[in-house]
């Protein structure tokens, strides 16, 4: 299961690779997280009082309006800076070591972005003749907002992609040979930090299971072409169709253009479209791994 381009990826990361590290790197990056989170809330505590501090904080937690979502958006700075500083401090090698190398994760990000957000508009497109999309944001106020949204997108989807294919990935993939730990155990962390038994209800595990395929599937981008380059690309073109074109109601609806006419918790709805989800996927990532082996 090991490629040559995924032993390279795994390279920096052998001299320590203890799992002592990894335990210990764990909490430490959930530390840093936090320190990020509460830096956005001092922010806003700074600069609006405490008053301000309650109203932009419930808005941050339901990302119900375009500036509450880049709040949340922003929080996940913290979750980027979080493996970055723990391969420094606990693994002593450079932080860009999680990434690859920069020509190839620039080129395979471009590449998979490009065809996942066509594969997915066109989606989009069939959906769009089942269903109305609900429109949430005026046209223009969604147009101002849409460069910095670009920009949360990239930041949110690549500080997931750098500590579950980056960092875990890559830590266990350089202490073990069996791709049962270094692809499934990732996959399956990043498919529970999408547990959200309020919003989804009894879609819940649902939701989970999707999230992990995904986590899968970007586990096996990872392993051919040795960055997080194509995963992340195919994270960031996922995310801006669900989060700034037509988003689930009640998921993260602030900086969408058209939310769904169902909830996340409709059952009835939600279980159906997972299967195209799942159709969405797969033919993308079959049409990535061909591409991406030239």
């Amino acid at each position: 299961m090991f490629t040559e381009e995924f032993e390279r990826y795994v390279q920096p990361a052998r001299p320590r690779a203890q799992l002592w590290r990894l335990f210990v790197g764990v909490p430490v990056m959930l530390i840093v997280y936090m320190i990020g989170v509460a830096a956005v809330f001092a922010i806003i505590w700074l600069t609006s009082g405490t008053l301000g501090l309650r109203n932009w904080s419930a808005k941050l937690l339901e990302a119900s309006s375009p500036t509450g979502t880049m709040l949340l958006m922003a929080s996940f700075v913290g979750m980027a800076a979080a493996p970055m500083i723990v391969v420094r401090l606990l693994h002593r090698r450079k932080a860009r070591t999680l990434f690859g190398p920069q020509r190839v994760v620039v080129r395979d990000f471009l590449r998979s972005a490009g065809i996942v957000l066509a594969i997915y508009s066109l989606l989009t497109l069939g959906w769009s003749f089942i269903y109305d999309g609900v429109p949430n944001l005026n046209f223009l106020l969604w147009l101002t907002f849409l460069p910095i949204a670009l920009l949360g997108v990239l930041i949110q989807t690549g500080a997931e992609e750098l500590v579950f294919r980056g960092y875990f990935q890559q830590q266990l993939g350089a202490r073990f040979n069996s791709p049962v730990i270094w692809m499934l155990l990732p996959s399956l962390a990043f498919g529970l930090a999408h547990y959200n038994l309020d919003a989804a209800g009894q879609n819940t595990w649902f939701i989970v299971a999707t999230a992990t395929v995904f986590g899968l599937i970007a586990a096996d981008l990872t392993r051919i072409t040795g960055s997080i380059g194509a995963a992340w690309g195919f994270h960031f073109s996922n995310n801006v169709i669900a989060v700034l074109i037509v988003a689930t109601d009640g998921t993260i609806p602030g900086l969408a253009l058209y939310l769904t006419p169902y909830s996340a918790d409709d059952a009835s709805k939600i279980q159906a479209l997972i299967f195209a989800d799942y159709l969405g996927l797969f033919a993308a990532w079959m049409i990535l791994r061909r591409v991406l082996r030239r």
